[in-house]
């Protein structure tokens, strides 16, 4: 495992679309555990391969109970609303109020290539769509309803 460089905010990379993973190969696994690591290092919740300037649809995340790790993400129920805090490893320093979905349904691939279907509240709902929104190019600025650290 390595640690990679975490993109920052003006890195074009960060507003591309990544690309959908088509197999599981040993550099995957290897970007997968670089990517948990890097994460745990930045004492970070979340980290999308974007971030680390890789334009795949992939993303780990841990809230404090265990590593999540998603290939192809995506959400395909949601439900509720929650307005909360929001900051990210591409943005130091910044943090602000985003209106998120209480609850969502995300179906992905775990690192065997099986289809997983998890389900997260509160943080980890706010986790799902923050790193899902990484993939598609949108940062947590483009949603802010208000800063509260500026």
């Amino acid at each position: 495992m390595a640690l990679r460089q975490i993109r920052k905010d003006g890195d074009e990379i960060l507003r591309k679309k990544s690309k959908e993973v088509k197999e599981i190969t040993p550099s995957i696994l290897t970007l997968l555990d670089d990517m948990a690591e890097t994460m745990y290092h930045a004492e970070g919740v979340g980290l999308a391969a974007p971030q680390v300037g890789v334009l795949k649809r992939i993303v780990v995340i841990d809230i404090g109970d265990g590593i999540i790790e998603l290939i192809n993400p995506e959400i395909i129920e949601e439900e509720g609303e929650q307005i909360g805090a929001e900051g990210c490893l591409s943005i130091p320093g910044l943090s602000g109020e985003v209106k998120r979905p209480q609850r969502v349904k995300v179906k992905a691939l775990n690192r065997h290539g099986e289809e997983i279907i998890l389900e997260g509240e509160g943080l980890l709902s706010v986790a799902f769509c923050h790193e899902i929104d990484h993939l598609n190019g949108v940062l947590f600025t483009d949603k802010v309803i208000r800063y509260v650290n500026e």
